[in-house]
Parts: C-alpha cells; sequence; structure tokens
C-alpha cells in the first residue's frame, strides 16, 4: 500500500472536518426535535410541512443544518476533483482548511449568538476562500 501524501491527507481530514460538523448538527438537532415530539409537545401534523412549531432553538439549528448543504456541496464537488486528478498540494489544503474553519465559525455563530452581521462576515470569508479554491483548481487545470 502506498503511503498518502500529507496534502492529500490535510484534504481528506478538511472534508472530514466538515461531515463532523454536518453530522454533529444533525444529532444535535435531533435531541432538540425528537424528545418535543415523543413527549406529545409538539404534533407531528404541525410539522409535517414547516418548523414553525419547533421552538426558536431547534429552528436555528435547522437553519444551521441546510446551511451545511450549500457551500459544502461545492467545496466536496472540488476537493475530490482534486484529489482524482492528482492536484493536491499545499495551496489546495490550506484553502480547505481554511474554508473548513470558517464553516464551524459560522455555524458556533449561528447557534450561539446568531449575530447576523457577525454570520454574514464569516459566510462571506468562506464564499471567498472557496472561490479562491475553484480558481486556483481551474488554473491548475488549464496550466497542466
Amino acid at each position: 500500500m502506498n503511503a498518502v501524501p500529507l496534502v492529500e491527507k490535510l484534504l481528506m481530514l478538511a472534508m472530514a472536518a466538515q461531515v463532523a460538523l454536518t453530522l454533529g448538527l444533525l444529532f444535535w438537532l435531533g435531541r432538540e426535535r425528537v424528545p418535543r415530539v415523543m413527549r406529545g409537545e409538539i404534533r407531528m401534523a404541525d410539522i409535517a410541512v414547516e418548523r414553525t412549531a419547533y421552538p426558536l432553538k431547534a429552528r436555528v439549528l435547522s437553519n444551521s443544518l441546510d446551511n451545511q448543504f450549500q457551500l459544502p456541496v461545492l467545496f466536496f464537488v472540488g476537493a475530490l476533483l482534486t484529489l482524482h486528478l492528482g492536484a493536491v498540494g499545499w495551496v489546495e489544503a490550506v484553502l480547505a482548511l481554511a474554508f473548513v474553519a470558517l464553516r464551524y465559525i459560522h455555524a458556533a455563530i449561528h447557534v450561539t449568538t446568531n449575530n447576523v452581521g457577525q454570520r454574514f462576515v464569516a459566510y462571506t470569508l468562506g464564499l471567498a476562500v472557496l472561490c479562491l479554491f475553484w480558481l486556483w483548481l481551474i488554473g491548475h487545470l488549464l496550466m497542466s
């Protein structure tokens, strides 16, 4: 078995960290929602179509979880393409780790203070890093 280069490991660790964030939010959301339904505090009919019957904390967690299926999808596609093409270098690894770190910051703001200004800054910085990741990848493809 061949040893995996460090930069590829770092990219895969960034991907794993993003998965961990998503699963962590999913389990936390389940702990907020399921017991309320099981105790009868919230009727199934009230949540079949929309989330407004849930308390604010559960709605915020749900929104944060939904966010993990927006920009991160583009990150995963780029990361997998980078791995597939054997185009992983330090730039890709650092950008991937920076993107995921900003996703953690965004999620932390979202589920704590939910300060929209701070959340917007974290989201925008993450978007900028993701754009740089993709521009770097496209540049690498065009130059090779």
